[in-house]
């Protein structure tokens, strides 16, 4: 027996679908991490070229849009066992060039930034409350990386109930086999997966 029909006989992968009131969540397209010499690489800066066409769809169609940035204090006060793991989070703080939204995804008025010191969207914020304030039922996921922030958003997102898809173009990682391999395991137990054309035709139909 494969891996695929272990995961068939034992019923997972099944469809949540996209609600009525989906909103968009885009993780840590930062400066940063659109750099290769910094913490980028991949297949990233393809997801963010074709997260633009997907945030001007949801601009068009007034979906909640949230965006998160990793920043931490310049005096480190709030620096934890992440930043242990990967000590060049550091240097994402509130005014480093690194730590700011990439200029073709840069926020409007009335969308939401969240600054998070972990993984997960979620984790210590408030952005589940937004959503919730909104009437939001669907969380559509961009960003990067998918093997981290955005499986931990992803995770999240799902246990606050909300329908999560994860856009499959539309995320990255510095390495495309923990890329391919979190986007199965999140399709199998989380999310939905689904390419950005595909989430727009599903709403527009």
């Amino acid at each position: 027996m494969g891996d695929l029909d272990v995961y068939e006989k034992q019923n997972f992968g099944n469809s949540s679908g996209i609600g009525t009131n989906p909103a968009m969540l885009i993780v840590d397209f930062v400066n940063g991490f659109a750099d290769p010499e910094q913490f980028g690489g991949g297949n990233i800066q393809a997801a963010i070229d074709k997260t633009v066409d997907l945030l001007a769809f949801a601009r068009a169609q007034n979906m909640p849009v949230a965006s998160t940035r990793v920043v931490y204090a310049d005096d480190g006060s709030d620096h934890g066992v992440f930043c242990l793991k990967a000590p060049g989070l550091k240097a994402l703080t509130e005014d480093a060039p690194a730590s700011q939204i990439v200029d073709a995804l840069a926020p409007i008025d009335g969308e939401y930034v969240v600054s998070k010191t972990q993984p997960s969207g979620f984790f210590g914020t408030d952005l589940a409350d937004w959503y919730l304030g909104r009437g939001v039922d669907t969380v559509l996921v961009t960003g990067c990386t998918t093997s981290g922030c955005i499986r931990a958003s992803v995770i999240d997102a799902m246990s606050y109930n909300f329908k999560t898809v994860v856009v499959t173009d539309c995320v990255g990682d510095r390495a495309l086999g923990p890329h391919e391999a979190n986007l199965f395991d999140m399709g199998q137990k989380y999310a939905d997966l689904m390419t950005a054309d595909e989430v727009m035709a599903a709403i527009n139909g």
